[in-house]
């Protein structure tokens, strides 16, 4: 029995929202080479790969706190010195994603839903500068209306405003809706936002284990929710009314849109 089966009784969601790093890419060898430059330049001791796995998940400026701190708190750190840190970081992690790799699964399951009609979104905490033209380079841009980065909005996850967003922006219910991640950040901005969470076991949850957080579902592949469908949409329907999304209405949510966003939101929220 696939995912879909058991959390929606044969039905896909109308709307599915993803993150990206851990869930759909592996990018800790890139996200680690940028904090060791970064490490250097200001002549401090790499941090590892290791560590930065566990550091990765509330955004550049925090991850850059963390290696600075050297622990998960990323307390005691000068803002002018995370300010100048954070810059060379950004200019690090944008020479190049050579080391980045999408997991198993998901072009296959993006191609699949795609077919079927469900429209999808890509919320991440990644500087939206970097979100775009990386999901180009991976061939995944393509597949998502939606995108909204970490810097888009005044909140990122685990607020669950840009989830709201998306679902105003699709006029879709939480009912009808579905978040996909690999983190506390994810499972919490999913519950916040009422929305039914599917969660992968092999991202970057700090180094815990995703099951602690109670997600409504875990998976180790994304091919998991979709088991037995993907030479056949026979098994698994969607609404009618719903019909594929025209490729050519992708919306890459930037901070010129701030006050809208803002503005719907708040007529979201007032109604909710």
């Amino acid at each position: 029995m696939s995912g879909f089966e058991q959390l929606l009784q044969g039905q896909l969601p109308k709307l599915i929202m993803f993150d990206l790093d851990g869930t759909l890419i592996d990018s800790v060898p890139d996200l680690a080479a940028a904090v060791e430059t970064m490490l250097l330049k200001l002549g401090r001791p790499p941090a590892g790969l290791e560590n930065v796995q566990l550091w990765i998940g509330n955004g550049a400026p925090m991850l850059v706190r963390r290696a600075l701190a050297g622990n998960m708190q990323g307390s005691g750190i000068d803002d002018a010195e995370a300010e100048r840190a954070l810059e060379i970081f950004m200019e690090a992690y944008d020479g190049g994603h050579e080391l980045t790799r999408v997991y198993a699964g998901v072009r296959e399951s993006l191609k699949w839903l795609q077919k079927q009609g469900v429209e999808m979104a890509l919320i991440t905490n990644k500087p939206e500068r970097f979100v775009a033209p990386l999901l180009d380079e991976m061939k995944l841009g393509r597949f998502f209306r939606w995108i909204i980065g970490g810097d888009t909005l005044p909140q990122k996850k685990p607020d669950p405003a840009a989830l709201l967003f998306v679902m105003k922006m699709a006029g879709v219910t939480a009912a009808q809706s579905m978040f996909i991640g690999d983190s506390r950040n994810d499972v919490l901005a999913a519950k916040a936002a009422g929305v039914r969470c599917v969660a992968l076991n092999y991202g970057y949850n700090h180094g815990r284990p995703i099951e602690e957080e109670s997600p409504d579902m875990v998976i180790g592949n994304l091919q998991e929710l979709i088991a037995g469908c993907l030479e056949s949409s026979a098994e698994i329907t969607l609404d009618t009314s719903v019909h594929p999304s025209q490729r050519d209405s992708i919306v890459v949510v930037t901070r010129k849109l701030w006050m809208k966003v803002i503005k719907a939101l708040a007529r979201w929220r007032w109604r909710a």
